[in-house]
């Protein structure tokens, strides 16, 4: 065979994307392209073909046909292969792997073909050299494929040398993951190249290994699937055409590095740690890996994206990877209450392999594809997250308790917890409190309830040590997250979850969404704006409502200064309990503007009641105004980029406590908290200043579980002793 300018190829591919394949095909220059059962015919020059194996998302392999013949016997196969001329493609020192499929023939044994075929290209090579071609099946100089159907052999060349979907990126992977080149046409399916071009955001829920983000960028790029790819099946056959090859590698960096300057925002989460290892693993491997985001975050944690509009992709389970089916409607259902409530506007595409399972996701499916993972048929369903798109439909079960589980026993804690601080808050006219804390050790969960128009729950899970299974820590809080509503009487939609992690440094108050929603609940005489879905807080620390009461007592006709004044609940408190004057101090803008929101909530507003954005630790060694009661209650560690100094509050917490203490008038108070549990007070470095422990006189009931909530001091000058600042005394990095 001779190589000439227009030649027959075959695309294979997965079942089901024939026509995709097509299409990409004649975007690729192919020629004559014909969709095929399991693959696609076309014709072109070989620049034609290389560049199918380099551009192409889809298929697996590019076969080259190079002869056909009739084998109705094990003798015709050998005596046909024997007749090409092999020295065209393969050196007799070489190497070759041979795949055979028949179907409908004579000969029906695969591995039995193979080996006829093998002897007879190296019967050949070793007859006419003297050398004898060797086998090797990973990575050979040339790989033969044949077909044999109804005893009609085609032999080709395999181009790819190894299916295509093997992208060059993958060093770790999970359970059941989807392989790049259906990953791809999911993508494509969902028309995710017009978000991309929009500069629209795509966000995966449960993103495994990353196989999604990863193509998706790549798409959104113009990155040749290909180009990381070390291997094809042509490099070493004798008639690779270098100089072409070589052109088509320069054009598709060039397209790379044009496309990445243009990548939009590409997002993964998923509940799985070892799973967002392994795809940052593989998001790095991809040269890609300050470009695209991969957390670990529960489902139900999931927060409101700021774009208004976007793709959001999800393949959780349908069978195999999470046990019995009986768990899986419920993890639908929470999927559907994600996109309606997180996604608002967007387009959502769900690849399943249990189609009845989308009926419990609560939305009406658009339209829906047929796609093949491997031989499970699998549907992708694609929803306009619309409320014309929500329906009631057939919704998952309510989750079912068993007797003698321990979602049983969480239950009837649970229970206990409503009926006793349930009547207590009704009775004491409180309206946000702490329900349960972490009171069995296997739901390590803090469940706050809030009551405005309607009852809200929100939850937080503590961060679970490395020695706790995570499969089991994951298990309970599935159990925990069916049991909250139930007992508690609510949609679901209105729980929220989160996830609370050992501080490690950074601001105090981390982002979590933009919804901007606000919902209003009262605390004694207060009105309070709380947001349960934007950050990791609400807005409303439920463990100072004692100690903001205590202040609020103690203000009447005094200057009040709340440092780190957060949304200015104290400073509520003390203008709402005659305070002369309050004067609020936070370096967040968006935390000052809720306190102005707070204030302007119960009437105080005008020049009494002072907003001051600056950091904390500069602005007390600048003030020298004087206060009849100071609120001081900093968080246990900060460094933003706001920050001048760092903050360490056991170690910097006497410059600290003395600075504010200097602002005092004479006979004022200081009231300072921390939340930092190891806390030790040096009474001999704050001397002399007073200082009274108040911890167990500011710890409301619902807190009594967890005495270590807060520590609460009462400090005051001692006499007419002289107070001056000591921050610039304070040890280095303060």
């Amino acid at each position: 065979m001779s190589i000439t300018s227009y030649l027959k190829f075959f695309a294979t591919c997965p079942k089901g994307i024939e026509g995709m394949l097509a299409d990409e095909l004649t975007g690729l220059e192919a020629q004559n392209v014909r969709a095929t059962r399991a693959g696609v015919a076309f014709e072109g020059s070989l620049s034609a073909a290389y560049r199918a194996c380099l551009w192409s998302r889809l298929a697996n392999r590019i076969l080259m046909p190079i002869e056909s013949f009739p084998a109705r016997s094990p003798e015709a196969l050998y005596d046909g292969i024997h007749t090409i001329d092999w020295k065209q493609h393969l050196a007799p020192n070489g190497s070759l792997a041979v795949d055979f499929t028949p179907s409908q023939s004579v000969i029906t044994h695969s591995h039995y073909g193979a080996l006829k075929v093998k002897d007879a290209v190296v019967d050949q090579l070793r007859d006419e050299s003297g050398l004898r071609p060797s086998v090797d099946t990973a990575r050979p100089d040339v790989r033969v494929n044949v077909y044999l159907l109804r005893d009609e052999a085609t032999v080709s060349l395999d181009l790819a040398g190894e299916s295509l979907h093997r992208r060059g990126y993958r060093t770790q992977t999970v359970a059941a993951p989807l392989k790049e080149n259906l990953a791809a046409a999911i993508l494509l399916r969902a028309n995710w190249p017009v978000f991309a071009k929009e500069n629209g955001t795509l966000v995966d829920l449960m993103c495994g290994s990353g196989t999604l983000l990863i193509e998706a960028a790549m798409i959104a790029a113009d990155i040749a699937p290909g180009l990381a790819r070390e291997y094809f099946g042509f490099l070493r056959w004798k008639q690779h055409d270098a100089a072409i090859w070589s052109e088509l590698l320069n054009e598709a960096r060039q397209r790379r590095e044009t496309g990445l300057a243009h990548l939009p925002p590409i997002h993964g989460y998923d509940c799985d740690p070892l799973a967002i290892r392994a795809a940052r693993d593989n998001i790095k491997h991809a040269g890609l890996g300050n470009l695209i985001g991969a957390q670990t975050r529960e489902l139900a944690a999931c927060t409101p994206e700021q774009a208004p509009s976007g793709l959001v992709v999800a393949n959780p389970p349908y069978g195999e990877r999470l046990g019995p089916n009986s768990e899986l409607p419920a993890l639908y259902a929470e999927l559907g209450i994600q996109l309606k409530k997180c996604f608002p506007g967007w387009r959502a595409a769900v690849f399943t392999g249990n189609p009845e399972l989308g009926k419990s996701m609560g939305l009406r499916a658009g339209k829906m594809h047929t796609l093949y993972n491997g031989a499970i048929e699998c549907k992708l369903l694609h929803f306009e997250i619309t409320p014309e798109n929500v329906v009631g439909g057939r919704v998952a079960k309510p989750f079912e308790i068993r007797p003698g589980s321990s979602a049983e026993m969480f239950a009837n804690r649970l229970r206990k917890d409503l009926q006793h601080f349930g009547r207590w808050a009704r009775r004491q006219e409180i309206f946000a409190y702490r329900l349960y804390d972490s009171d069995l050790h296997e739901y390590n969960l803090a469940i706050d309830v809030y009551e405005s128009d309607r009852r809200y729950v929100h939850v937080q899970e503590y961060e679970a040590p490395d020695t706790i299974d995570p499969a089991k820590a994951r298990q309970r809080l599935h159990h925990a997250l069916g049991v909250i509503p139930a007992v508690l009487e609510i949609p679901r939609e209105q729980m929220f979850f989160k996830v609370r992690r050992r501080q490690k440094g950074g601001t105090q108050y981390e982002k979590l969404g933009e919804t901007g929603k606000f919902h209003e609940v009262r605390e004694g005489p207060c009105r309070f704006l709380v947001n349960f879905t934007d950050y990791l807080d609400t807005g409303l620390f439920l463990d100072h409502r004692s100690t903001r009461a205590m202040l609020g007592e103690m203000v009447r006709g005094k200057r009040f200064l709340n440092l780190f004044g957060y949304t200015g609940a104290a400073t509520v408190h003390a203008g709402l309990g005659g305070a002369a004057t309050t004067t609020t101090v936070e370096m967040s803008r968006t935390y000052l503007d809720w306190a102005r929101r707070n204030l302007e909530l119960n009437h105080l507003r005008g020049s009494k009641h002072e907003l001051i954005q600056a950091d904390a630790l500069v602005w007390l060694k600048d003030n020298r105004q004087r206060y009849g009661l100071i609120f001081l209650d900093p968080p246990t560690f900060s460094r933003s980029k706001r920050m001048e100094d760092t903050l360490d509050i056991q170690r910097d917490h006497v410059a600290l406590i003395s600075d504010a203490a200097a602002l005092l008038e004479p006979g004022g108070t200081l009231v300072f908290s921390t939340n930092y549990r190891r806390f030790k007070i040096d009474r001999t470095g704050l001397a002399p200043l007073k200082t009274e422990d108040i911890t167990r006189q500011t710890l409301p009931q619902d807190f009594a579980r967890n005495p270590k909530i807060h520590r609460c001091f009462r400090i005051t000058a001692d006499g007419n002793a002289r107070l001056t600042p000591r921050m610039a005394a304070a040890p280095p990095g303060l």
